[in-house]
């Protein structure tokens, strides 16, 4: 069976390891050693001034609202996963859906300004699939206009932007270290800021608001990790750069079989500034009733491609549902292809002369 992702998983006696410190000091939780240790060497590796190891992307994007305290209406992109749209949903405010770029599947910036009205207080974008949100057209609205920029940043590790670290820009990016994703702790998240004031209010609001033991700053909430999440993302560290290589290599091979026989896909644009991280690979077919076609005959043979993002989040049962014509269309012609580190390159060709048959008829 292959599934669409697969968590990488460091030699167990690595992980021990980090078991044994566990058991020793016997701090399990409340910033110990192994998560300061963990927060010091993704500040660093991801070039931010700022980080914060979180217990999920999620609570991330939580935190990012309330810490720039917004309000009202945030303007956001309808082709996420759904936690981008209920976390503005959660903190009781109102997102504004803009339709997608139809060649990078990214918020369309100049479709912005048109939704922008008095209450707008911030714009709220999604990396899709690890590829970068215009951020220089979006930074002159958010000049222009006095608004805060959240990047929703789950898919974008290790991603850089003409040569600058794609977290630096907006006031707040979020992150996902979920098992699925390229560098995981089992569960877990991050937040990042280059903004010495946003990093205080961060640094207590994730843990209850808390000030010492007994005074508080402001309001907070739980949104910590633990030392055994630590420990994991410590023993994945290593081999970051060897899981980007191991993607990329098999997103080559994707292409190249895809190429070769002829398939009938696009493929989201990825500018030549961009170092990317092939967190991904989606495809897209040229109608829905394709992509079904495709899926079923991968699952009869025991492949478990996904609809990766579907439905539109414009059409959530809980946000004022208008068209976004784009979104709506690529929502359901994309499908993200199995990539993970220990994927057999044999498979790539499997997958794409199957889904070459397929389309033949």
């Amino acid at each position: 069976m292959i599934n669409v992702t697969k968590a990488f998983l460091p030699p167990l006696e690595e992980y021990k390891k980090y078991l044994d410190g566990i058991w020793d000091r016997v701090h399990l939780t409340n910033h110990g050693p192994l998560v300061l240790e963990l927060e010091e060497k993704l500040k660093n590796y991801l070039g931010v001034k700022y980080f914060y190891f979180l217990s999920n992307g999620t609570i991330a994007l939580q935190l990012a609202i309330k810490a720039l305290d917004l309000k009202g209406e945030i303007i956001t992109t309808p082709f996420s996963y759904v936690a981008t749209t209920s976390s503005i949903v959660w903190e009781n405010a109102k997102p504004v859906f803009v339709d997608i770029d139809p060649s990078t599947f990214t918020i369309d910036p100049s479709r912005i300004e048109a939704a922008i009205t008095e209450q707008t207080s911030a714009i709220l974008a999604t990396h899709v699939y690890g590829i970068p949100c215009d951020v220089d057209a979006i930074a002159d609205i958010a000049r222009k206009y006095n608004l805060k920029v959240v990047y929703d940043a789950a898919h974008a590790f290790g991603v850089a932007h003409k040569g600058i670290p794609l977290l630096n820009y907006g006031d707040i990016s979020t992150l996902s270290f979920h098992a699925t994703k390229l560098f995981h702790t089992v569960e877990g998240g991050g937040i990042a800021t280059n903004d010495e004031e946003l990093a205080h209010k961060i640094s207590y609001m994730r843990n209850f608001g808390h000030n010492g033991q007994e005074e508080f700053w402001g309001v907070g909430i739980n949104g910590k990790n633990s030392e055994f999440h630590a420990a994991m993302g410590l023993s994945n560290f290593p081999y970051i750069d060897s899981n980007l290589d191991r993607r990329k290599g098999l997103s080559q091979l994707y292409s190249q079989w895809i190429s070769q026989f002829g398939v009938s896909v696009e493929r989201p644009a990825i500018a030549e500034h961009v170092s990317y991280n092939y967190a991904y690979y989606p495809v897209l077919f040229s109608t829905e009733e394709q992509l079904i076609k495709v899926r079923d005959a991968l699952v009869a043979s025991e492949i478990y491609p996904r609809r990766y993002f579907y439905p539109s989040l414009n059409t959530l049962p809980y946000v004022d549902n208008e068209p976004m014509f784009v979104a709506d269309s690529i929502s359901r012609r994309v499908m993200c292809l199995p990539l993970y580190y220990d994927l057999p390159q044999e498979e790539t060709k499997r997958i794409c002369s199957i889904i070459a048959a397929v389309l033949k008829f």
